[in-house]
């Protein structure tokens, strides 16, 4: 039974959750909301293989919040590039070097880049050193890569000690 439900207490949550939010309770709705309790445990099981632990809690709530502003202001970024063609964009590939280290804290600065609109994470080099990034527009490429530094890596290195 463990091998069907990895996580049970999880699969729980989801389908109270799946039910909440549809509002209803039927035959139908309550066996989809069964289906996916069982099928997302199983899908994310291998996230499981990667145990971390968050050393400064509070600043990762932190974290999140200047992530959300800056997922809102650069929302903002590309609609003005967008509603006015004449604004020009540089357009650049960045090799960041990384100095944070493990698989989750890696995980979550690239999908951090890749969150913010205009920027994207495009490859992780093979010696995991490095993180290249394709953004939409870059006035200095040595500046953005500070700025991710500062903003980002510098607290997700405090977040998990790392």
């Amino acid at each position: 039974m463990s091998k069907l439900i990895p996580a049970p207490w999880w699969s729980l949550f989801l389908l109270l959750f799946w039910l909440l939010l549809q509002n209803t309770v039927s035959f139908g709705v309550t066996l989809l909301g069964l289906i996916l309790a069982v099928i997302i445990p199983l899908y994310t099981m291998r996230a499981r293989e990667y145990p971390t632990t968050l050393h400064r809690p509070l600043l990762a709530v932190q974290y999140f919040l200047i992530l959300l502003v800056d997922i809102i202001l650069s929302n903002f970024n590309i609609a003005a590039i967008i509603l006015m063609p004449k604004k020009r964009i540089q357009p650049a590939l960045i090799e960041f070097p990384l100095d944070v280290t493990g698989s989750v804290p890696i995980t979550i600065l690239a999908s951090t880049i890749s969150l913010t609109p205009g920027t994207i994470s495009a490859e992780l080099a093979r010696d995991g050193r490095s993180l290249l990034i394709h953004a939409l527009n870059v006035q200095d490429a040595d500046a953005t890569v500070q700025q991710i530094k500062q903003r980002y890596e510098r607290r997700l290195k405090e977040i998990f000690q790392c």
